[in-house]
């Protein structure tokens, strides 16, 4: 099986603070983890702790950040294709709270992938999925030859650009830029799956709304951070693999769940199989 992630990866320090500092206040940034993260990163991540031929199509800054990430990604063993920015590359810095709530701090615009980087975009034909979360609505339509299209819901201006017809579309109901329905698109996806934490979530299709479990939490919950672009890069590999989208959110709702069990998700991913 062959899938690709088209979208960016970004340089992530992880810290623990006490609390959210309130204006004026500082806040002590606690046992600091840097790792290649990011929408595109951690859903990455996940999908090569699987059997499956991993293609990534992202962006690279030239800078110790960029490389870096370079590093981290290219020790995977996935097939990397990179377009190079003479650029910093985007840092960012997220914190999590006692309780495991994550808030996260964007250096600088994402780096992701455009249709004119010499890249082999034709290795997308070949793919069973594409999961996507790039912003060039050319290499939407680039990763629409792919058998199977997974979106994230952060994407919607795109996809309305690139006309074309996701099969999925996936983001969490509590994140107001990634909350949607089939109503929103100009090109209805043919299914939407929308997380809600603990409750779950629902997939919503031209035949109306179906709810699936959440798996069990880990106690304590010790960081909420990658667990929805784990649970978005599993839902991928079961899509690819054949399951329904019922059955494919089932399975997923576990990769999602497990990364709460640590403050750096990359840690806690399970392996897809």
């Amino acid at each position: 099986m062959r899938i690709a992630v088209v979208g960016h990866v970004e340089h992530v320090t992880i810290t623990r603070v006490a609390a959210l500092p309130r204006a004026g206040e500082i806040a002590h940034l606690a046992d600091p983890v840097v790792i290649a993260g990011g929408g595109g990163g951690i859903a990455f991540f996940q999908l090569t702790k699987s059997d499956a031929e991993i293609h990534l199509f992202t962006a690279i800054g030239l800078d110790e950040a960029g490389t870096h990430v370079h590093h981290e990604i290219a020790s995977t063993g996935a097939t990397i294709h990179a377009g190079l920015r003479q650029l910093p590359h985007t840092r960012d810095v997220v914190v999590i709270t006692p309780e495991g709530e994550r808030t996260i701090f964007v250096v600088g615009e994402p780096l992701h992938p455009r249709r004119d980087d010499r890249l082999s975009w034709g290795e997308l034909a070949s793919c069973d999925a594409a999961y996507f979360t790039g912003q060039d609505p050319d290499t939407l339509v680039e990763a629409r030859r792919a058998r199977l299209l997974v979106v994230t819901a952060r994407r919607q201006a795109a996809l309305a650009a690139s006309g074309v017809t996701a099969d999925v579309v996936v983001g969490s109901a509590h994140d107001p830029r990634e909350a949607s329905a089939l109503s929103d698109y100009a090109v209805p996806p043919r299914a939407i799956v929308m997380t809600e934490g603990r409750d779950g979530g629902y997939i919503e299709t031209a035949g109306g709304r179906e709810r699936f479990a959440a798996s069990p939490a880990p106690s304590p919950v010790m960081g909420a951070y990658g667990a929805g672009d784990s649970f978005a890069g599993a839902l991928t590999w079961y899509l690819a693999r054949g399951l329904a989208t019922a059955e494919a959110c089932a399975q997923a709702a576990r990769y999602g769940a497990a990364v709460l069990a640590g403050v750096n998700p990359l840690e806690h991913q399970l392996p897809l199989g």
